[in-house]
């Protein structure tokens, strides 16, 4: 396998789609129109964060001794899981108290980006 990272970002990129899709033809008759804006907005941000994280793969792969875009990577993954999932199943049962969760997502997208700052900000090492 090339990097997990690349792996872990197409499949998320393949699911985002598939629950935007859902969430354009399938839902739109079911769902109230805010049910229908939650789940709409699970599916931007899981494929925003897919892209985020095939990125932290490609910078993983040209720096591989350095942990930060690997880190980045994952604490996008649990963003993904922690936000959009929640996002996804509040607009689906309509139970308000799952939006609870999403926050706990965004702060994994948050401390992701955050990571990607401070790999940004490294004075450049060489490579062996």
């Amino acid at each position: 396998m090339s990097h997990p990272l690349l792996f872990i970002a197409a499949i998320n990129g393949f699911l985002s789609v598939c629950f935007g899709a859902f969430g354009a033809h399938g839902l739109e008759t079911t769902l109230e129109p805010e049910q229908l804006e939650t789940f709409r907005t699970g599916a931007q941000y899981h494929m925003y964060h897919s892209l985020a994280i095939f990125g932290s793969g490609l910078l993983a792969i040209q720096n591989p001794k350095d942990r930060l875009p690997r880190i980045s990577g994952y604490l996008f993954l649990l963003g993904i899981f922690f936000f959009s999932g929640s996002l996804y199943v509040l607009g689906l049962s309509g139970l308000r108290s799952l939006g609870a969760i999403a926050p706990i997502g965004g702060l994994f997208f948050l401390a992701g980006w955050g990571v990607i700052c401070v790999f940004g900000l490294k004075p450049k090492t060489k490579q062996e």
